[in-house]
C-alpha cells in the first residue's frame, strides 16, 4: 500500500518535469524558425534593393554609351567637314595658281595684271574697285568678328567664314574673310591651312588693303613650318612691294632678328 501511494505521488512530478523539458525544447525551435524567417525576409529585401541598384546602373551605362556614340558621330562628321573644306581650299589655290601662271601669256606686252602691278609697285596701274558689302553682309561679317575677337570661338568662326565666302560673291569683305580664315587657322596651329588662306589673299588680291598683312602672315606661317628661306623671301616682298605700311615694319623687325 505504501508503494502504491509513493508511485501515485511521483507520477505527477515526473510528468511535470517532462512537460517542462518538452516546453523548453519546443520554444527555441520556434524562436529559431522565426529568426530564420526574418533573416530570409531581410535577405529578400536586400536582394530587391541590389537588383534595383543594378538596374539603375545598367540604365546609366546605356545612357553614357549613347552619349559616347553621339560624340563619336559628331567627331566623325566634323572631321569629314574639315577634310572636305581643306580639299576645297586646296582646289581654290590650285585654280588661282593656274590663273596667275596664265596671266603673263594672256596679257599684252604693254599692260600688267593686278598681280604684276602689286609685285612691281607700279602706282600708275589702277587697282581694282571691289564690290562693297550689303547691310546683311556687314552684319554677318560682324558676327564672325565677334566669334573671333570676343568669344574666341574659333571652330565656329571657321565655319562662319567658309559659309560667308560661299554665300557672298567676290567683294571687299570676301577678301577679309579669306584673310581672317588664315588668322584663325594660325591661332589654331593648323599651319598648312593658314598658309593656303594667306596665299589666296597674297596671290589673287595683291592690290587689296589686306594684302600687306597677308604676305607678312604668310611669312610668319612659313617660318613656323620651318621654311626659313621662304619666310625671309616673303618678308622681303612685303618691304619691297608695300613700303610705309605696318606690315613692312614688322617684316623688317623679323629680318633684323633673324640675321644671325
Amino acid at each position: 500500500m505504501r508503494h502504491l501511494l509513493m508511485a501515485t505521488v511521483m507520477l505527477p512530478l515526473a510528468l511535470g518535469q517532462a512537460g517542462g523539458t518538452l516546453a523548453q525544447s519546443v520554444s527555441p525551435a520556434f524562436q529559431d524558425n522565426a529568426s530564420e524567417a526574418e533573416r530570409k525576409a531581410g535577405n529578400s529585401q536586400a536582394n530587391a534593393e541590389l537588383f534595383y541598384m543594378i538596374q539603375q546602373l545598367q540604365g546609366e551605362v546605356r545612357r553614357l554609351q549613347g552619349r559616347v556614340e553621339e560624340q563619336r558621330n559628331l567627331i566623325d562628321r566634323l572631321t569629314k567637314q574639315s577634310r572636305d573644306r581643306y580639299i576645297d581650299l586646296d582646289q581654290r589655290i590650285l585654280k588661282l595658281s593656274e590663273k596667275v601662271s596664265e596671266a603673263p601669256a594672256t596679257s599684252s606686252a604693254g599692260s600688267k595684271s593686278a598681280a604684276d602691278s602689286a609685285e612691281t609697285g607700279d602706282s600708275g596701274v589702277k587697282t581694282r574697285i571691289y564690290r562693297q558689302p550689303t547691310d546683311k553682309e556687314r552684319t554677318d561679317y560682324q558676327k564672325i568678328q565677334t566669334l573671333i575677337h570676343q568669344e574666341k570661338n574659333y571652330d565656329q568662326a571657321i565655319n562662319g567664314l567658309y559659309d560667308f565666302i560661299d554665300e557672298y560673291e567676290e567683294g571687299d569683305l570676301t577678301v577679309n574673310a579669306y584673310y581672317w580664315l588664315g588668322e584663325v587657322y594660325l591661332v589654331e596651329e593648323q599651319l598648312e591651312q593658314a598658309r593656303q588662306a594667306f596665299t589666296i589673299v597674297a596671290t589673287r588680291y595683291g592690290d587689296h588693303r589686306k594684302a600687306p598683312d597677308a604676305v607678312y602672315k604668310l611669312g610668319v606661317t612659313l617660318d613656323r613650318l620651318g621654311d626659313k628661306e621662304q619666310a625671309r623671301g616673303r618678308m622681303q616682298t612685303v618691304i619691297r612691294d608695300y613700303p610705309n605700311t605696318s606690315a613692312a615694319e614688322l617684316a623688317q623687325k623679323y629680318l633684323d632678328s633673324n640675321n644671325g
